[in-house]
């Protein structure tokens, strides 16, 4: 049962497998995967007589989108890129410059860091 529901939502849902495979440029794909996602929204409310079930579904396929547009790009933005995320030794805001701005009695004092000194507790 459980390798028939898989197989019947990748016919329907995985633009790799159903018929929407055939089209070789992946935007194009993606572009008709919507249509057809609001499509089943408008749909789905007009059964129920609802615009407001339209609101609520429309809301939340844009949330769901969006989910999985920016994790795609992080992905993508890793693959191409691992070490994007990765910065050479331990960075802070106060750290960025090497410089610190201290404010006691009202003055604003500018501190030089020492530049061997990684900062923070990891010493």
């Amino acid at each position: 049962m459980q390798k028939f529901i898989y197989n019947n939502w990748n016919m329907i849902m995985n633009a790799n497998y159903n018929p929407l495979r055939n089209i070789q440029d992946i935007s194009a794909r993606h572009l008709v995967m919507q249509i057809l996602a609001w499509m089943w929204c408008i749909v789905f409310s007009a059964y129920f007589s609802s615009m407001w079930i339209f609101g609520i579904t429309t809301i939340a396929h844009v949330l769901i989108i969006a989910a999985i547009v920016l994790t795609v790009m992080t992905f993508e933005r890793v693959r191409n890129n691992p070490h994007f995320y990765l910065h050479k030794g331990y960075h802070t805001a106060s750290r960025a410059r090497q410089i610190m701005y201290l404010s006691g009695n009202g003055k604003l004092e500018k501190i030089q860091l020492d530049p061997n000194d990684p900062g923070g507790e990891h010493e």
